[in-house]
Order: structure tokens, then C-alpha cells, then sequence
């Protein structure tokens, strides 16, 4: 079964919908990076699917089961915005952090040396938290995060203040958990990452899921009319072509309306053009989002 379906949610704050019957589902072992401009409604979904707040209508399940008290200690939970008490140790939050969510302070403190060793943060456990830098401080959220095995982990922008090493790390450390057969949420602007590490997609804008599917589903259909070609030579003359734009190795062929990618190869094959490299441009996730961000504005 799926380890979280959410299930035609709406949230109605005075006259406005600013969630309004969002439905997708995470299987175990699946990353579902959720997406959209500031102000779509995603922390709003966010907070209905942990019971933070209560949905007007719809329903969540975790695991088959209504979201209730016995399905949080199921949950890991990483808030954009963060809650460490800055006076306590990085050890002593971790243990904390873990008894609330049912593991006995002895386990949460093996589990805590163990967290910190795989995050290059073992020297600092003895250190009191205003004393942690923000990149640091982000590290012990998502060990905090992550202390109680959960089976479904909802992230809210993992990468705030980390550095390339330590986010490179964080990224190690999702793709490790997915491998553990953990579902994962991953709610985040950095469509590159998600492009990393996402299995699927839901792009929420306006309240509304405007996209939904598979990565590469998604990305084969917004393929565009480019074709890009490496050649040992000039391309030439090219009927059905919009435009030729030629880089430091390969050109970018627009093609004009009504022509297809066969119908250039078979122009390059008569020419007996040498063609190295032949594809149809697909764009990246960053590009589909701008699109259809600004399609729905």
C-alpha cells in the first residue's frame, strides 16, 4: 500500500481556497519532490498532512490509516522553519528529540552518536546549540528528522544553508534512505535537486495540483521542436528549419512547425553528414516549472 495518500484536500481560509482538491500518493521506496511558486498552498498541505491543521475536506492516510496519534511516531518531519533549543547540547536535543517520538533515551543516544558520525559532527556533540553554525544547525535538524526511523519522511527545504560538501551529503543520505524502502516528501525550490532525486512529481500553484507523474513521463512531454546534433562537420543547409545555432561542440536545430526529427536525419544521412550525437532537446525541470508557473499566473 502506499506509505502516505493524500486524498482531495481542501483548506479555506475566508473566501479564499488556498488548498483546493489535492490528491497524490508516495509509495515505500519512492522520493515525490512537491513543487510550486511561493504561496501555491504547499505548506499548507504540509501542515494537513502531518495534523497540524485540520482539512476542511479530504482525507490523509499514512500507511492505510487515517493520520492519527499512532501514525506520528511513523513520520519524520523536517519544518522550514526550525526548532532547536539553543542552550541545550547536540546530543542532549537529539536524545530529546527522540523520546518524543517514543525511542528510550539510551537508544536515542546510540542512535544519536551514530547520526552524528555520519555527519562529520561527532567533535561538536558536547557543544550547546547557539554554538552550531546555521549549516550545522541544519544537519542536526535532519538527524533529528530522521533518529526514530520513520517510514515516511517529509522534508521542507533540507537544503537551507548547507554548503556543496554538506549538501552533497544530504542528498547521499536521502538517496540511502529511498534504498531502505523509506517513501520521502521533499518539498524544496531547487529544481536541480529534485531533478536528482525525485522519482515523481506534483507541482501545486494556486492551490491546485497543475502537475503530476513521473519524472521522466513528465519530461518526455514537454519535449519541445530542438534537436540537438553533433557532427564531424557543417550540418548545411537544412530544409524545415527554423534556426541553426551553433556551440563550441554541437548545434541547437530549431525546427519550423510541421517538420520532424526523421525528416532532418534523413536530410544528414543523404549528405552523409557524420552524425556523432542526435536527440531531441528535453527541457529541465526548471524550465517546465517557469512554464507553467507562468501559465497559471
Amino acid at each position: 500500500m502506499p506509505a502516505v495518500e493524500v486524498v482531495d484536500v481542501v483548506k479555506t481560509y475566508g473566501d479564499k481556497n488556498v488548498v483546493d482538491r489535492v490528491s497524490f500518493s508516495v509509495e515505500q521506496g519512492q522520493i515525490l519532490g512537491l513543487i510550486g511558486p511561493n504561496g501555491a498552498g504547499k505548506t499548507t498541505t504540509i501542515r494537513m498532512m502531518m495534523d497540524i491543521i485540520k482539512p476542511d475536506a479530504g482525507e490523509v492516510r499514512i500507511l492505510g490509516n487515517s493520520f492519527g496519534e499512532e501514525s506520528k511516531d511513523l513520520v519524520g518531519y523536517l519544518p522550514e522553519e526550525r526548532g532547536l533549543y539553543k542552550r541545550m547540547t547536540v546530543l542532549d536535543t537529539l536524545v530529546y528529540f527522540g523520546t518524543l517520538k517514543g525511542m528510550t533515551p539510551a537508544n536515542a543516544t546510540v542512535k544519536a552518536e551514530k547520526w552524528l558520525g555520519r555527519v562529520n559532527l561527532s567533535a561538536h556533540r558536547r557543544k550547546k546549540m547557539e554554538e552550531m553554525s546555521h549549516g550545522m544547525a541544519q544537519l542536526i535538524q535532519i538527524v533529528a528528522t530522521v533518529l526514530h526511523d520513520p517510514r515516511l519522511l517529509i522534508l521542507d527545504e533540507p537544503f537551507t544553508g548547507l554548503d556543496p560538501v554538506n549538501m552533497q551529503l544530504v542528498k547521499e543520505i536521502i538517496a540511502e534512505l529511498r534504498g531502505e524502502g523509506k517513501a520521502i516528501i521533499l518539498s524544496t525550490h531547487r529544481m536541480n535537486e529534485v531533478e536528482a532525486l525525485c522519482d515523481t512529481v506534483f507541482m501545486i500553484n494556486k492551490g491546485k495540483g497543475v502537475l503530476h507523474g513521473a519524472l521522466a513521463d513528465i519530461k518526455r512531454r514537454f519535449r519541445g521542436n530542438t534537436l540537438i546534433i553533433e557532427s564531424d562537420g557543417p550540418l548545411g543547409e537544412l530544409r524545415g528549419v527554423a534556426s541553426v545555432k551553433t556551440e563550441a561542440n554541437h548545434s541547437e536545430v530549431v525546427m519550423a512547425d510541421g517538420t520532424t526529427p526523421q525528416q532532418i536525419l534523413e536530410q544528414l544521412v543523404a549528405r552523409k553528414v557524420a552524425v556523432m550525437r542526435f536527440e531531441v532537446a528535453t527541457p529541465s525541470l526548471n524550465d517546465i516549472f517557469i512554464q507553467i508557473a507562468g501559465e497559471n499566473r
